[in-house]
């Protein structure tokens, strides 16, 4: 039987990560690392608790861990990068953290059909992958995400998520959200 990694070994498996393929793009014009940046920035600069910074920092973190490759999209392959993603991180962290991840993707789905002019604004490489996903929501399904848990924190992640692509951007590195993962992991091990 395997020992559970501690959380100080998690995280540094989540910057081992980053380190090996966070220079990678997805069709955006910014690497995989500069986007996790960008989102968690925003979420903390909203203000937002603890966990939905590391759900904004790691939201992508499925793109890192399947085997698809970067041009998957293109190909036509829907990775499932969040459910992906979500079940690693449940690994380690909360559903605070994993919850909205794993969410994020029928919130765009649902931004889609329910915020007027979201999907205008939405990138190329967004509009590609929001059609493998499902495409927007219908009403019927829009009406029962409305209910699911963590729909708040998975809808503002999304809007992080948008605002995560901008080229250049001058905003605090991997290392100083170290502590903030580790101390995410810890507490959810003591639970």
């Amino acid at each position: 039987m395997t020992r559970p990694q501690s959380a100080e070994d998690f995280v540094a498996t989540i910057f081992d990560l980053f380190d090996r393929t966070g220079g990678d793009h997805y069709g955006e014009a910014v690497t995989q690392l500069d986007h996790a940046l960008q989102t968690a920035h925003h979420a903390r600069e909203a203000g937002e608790p603890d966990a939905l910074v590391a759900a904004a920092l790691l939201h992508d973190i499925g793109h890192l861990l399947q085997k698809h490759g970067e041009d998957a999209a293109d190909r036509g392959i829907d990775t499932l990068h969040e459910r992906i993603g979500a079940a690693w991180l449940a690994q380690a962290f909360g559903p605070d953290v994993s919850e909205p991840v794993r969410l994020h993707v029928e919130a765009k789905r649902y931004l889609a059909t329910r915020a007027p002019g979201y999907v205008e604004g939405l990138s190329a490489a967004s509009l590609q992958s929001l059609q493998l996903q499902g495409g927007p929501m219908s009403e019927t399904e829009a009406a029962a995400f409305e209910t699911v848990a963590h729909f708040d924190p998975a809808v503002r992640l999304r809007r992080y998520d948008e605002l995560g692509k901008a080229e250049k951007a001058q905003i605090a590195p991997l290392a100083a959200y170290r502590d903030l993962l580790t101390a995410l992991a810890r507490q959810n091990a003591a639970t």
